[in-house]
């Protein structure tokens, strides 16, 4: 569907005159197909729709792709702002935010990818024409970096930690760090690239694409009663992750509150805060390791993904029958004074690393209230002591504070950030 519009009489069309992005360019609320409701809990979608490829809601009052069930494909990028203009930036954002409504719900952007002026680019790169919305998901989120732009010193959350040195970190510079990013989630990959590729071509000149990663076979549900997952060393993963209906456990370990941080921070309540590490496994060791081994590591048996001792897998485990370096006895909650992250890992293969091995490994997002309270003390275990160390090497890092949703057609992402400076 490219809904072109074009002027009486055959004049230039709108994008002739403006073009897409434009720092005056208004986009209006129509394009979206009419103002939609906003989704006062979360951003879900029925099962039938999920089913049939239909498409989640993208207003709400948290971003979908948080609690949302999670998607088979994943598509992430972190930018690079390269303008200086806040004005331009800001426009920039309410134009992803345009983009965004449109994509999620199976439309081109803009006034699609034909049909415009011959002249002009398309609105739209077209991968995407006659494919259902396939549950996309665009979530996105400020890097601490974009808090030394723009005027925004001291409207850095104090809960938008930077991450320590870990042991064992072996970090790529270059897939590391960003001013912002984009997590798109979809059930077809060609629908996640889609998106990504366009919010890139409408932010070129005030953005550029600083590292992104391809992802695959989720390695976490958030889906009650859904089988669990299985990561690429062949375990389930993610057995007692947060699940999207779990209203009191998504308010208590994801959901920023009102009371959270100082007055400077209240733009971010109902938002979350997203870590992502690219954690390389060492495939070819692991699978020349005896199976009592890996399952002596894991705390589960491969099969059923039954705690020690148990016979199911989601049986409350009981963590002293494991040896004190697995990796469930190290994680569990109990063993870290109740903390929770919600997940949303991915698989990769990028190939090999130029020795025969495989470039694989898990693509590790977690959301949370607070880093400092979430992320950081339980990778400073897992660091420190977790037998997994020895097949696992995290090789990419970044945070982000991940704004509350678009409540409705006239909001945009980052609203309540930029707009009390503005």
């Amino acid at each position: 569907m490219t809904e072109t519009q074009e002027t009486k009489g055959g004049s230039p069309s709108r994008r002739a005159l403006i073009g897409w992005g434009g720092a005056g360019l208004a986009l209006g609320a129509a394009a979206a197909g009419g103002a939609m409701a906003m989704a006062e809990v979360g951003n879900d979608v029925d099962p039938a729709a999920a089913d049939m490829g239909g498409a989640v809601e993208f207003h709400g009052a948290h971003q979908a792709g948080i609690a949302t069930p999670v998607q088979d494909r994943l598509h992430f990028a972190a930018f690079d702002v390269k303008t200086d203009d806040r004005a331009e930036f800001v426009q920039m954002l309410k134009d992803w935010t345009e983009a965004a409504r449109r994509m999620t719900a199976g439309r081109p952007v803009g006034e699609g990818a034909y049909g415009g002026l011959a002249e002009a680019p398309p609105d739209d790169t077209g991968e995407a024409l006659g494919l259902k919305p396939s549950r996309l998901t665009l979530t996105i989120g400020f890097g601490p970096s974009l808090f030394d732009k723009f005027g925004l010193h001291g409207r850095r959350p104090a809960a938008l930690a930077d991450l320590p040195a870990f042991p064992g970190d072996n970090l790529d510079r270059a897939r590391t760090g960003g001013d912002l990013c984009v997590q798109a989630c979809a059930d077809d990959p060609q629908v996640a690239v889609h998106a990504i590729r366009n919010l890139a071509r409408i932010g070129f000149g005030k953005v550029a694409v600083r590292w992104s990663q391809l992802g695959f076979g989720k390695t976490s549900s958030t889906t009650p009663g859904a089988q669990t997952p299985r990561n690429l060393f062949g375990f389930k993963d993610g057995t007692r992750n947060i699940a999207g209906t779990e209203s009191d456990r998504l308010k208590k370990h994801v959901w920023v509150g009102d009371g959270d941080g100082g007055d400077g921070d209240a733009w971010m309540t109902g938002g979350s805060y997203l870590v992502a590490r690219r954690i390389r496994m060492n495939i070819e060791t692991w699978d020349r390791t005896p199976l009592q081994e890996q399952e002596d590591i894991f705390g589960r048996d491969k099969g059923e993904g039954a705690p020690v001792g148990k016979a199911k897998e989601h049986d409350k485990p009981f963590l002293k029958a494991m040896k004190p370096d697995a990796h469930v006895r190290l994680a569990h909650p109990d063993s870290n004074g109740g903390i929770t992250i919600l997940r949303r890992g991915y698989s990769f293969t990028d190939g090999t690393d130029g020795l025969g091995r495989l470039d694989a490994g898990l693509f590790f997002l977690a959301y949370q209230r607070d880093v400092r309270e979430g992320f950081i003390p339980l990778q400073r275990r897992l660091s420190a002591h977790d037998a997994l160390n020895e097949y696992i090497q995290h090789v990419g890092s970044a945070v982000f504070a991940v704004p509350p949703g678009v409540r409705d057609s006239g909001d945009w992402w980052g609203r309540a950030l930029f707009s009390k400076e503005a």
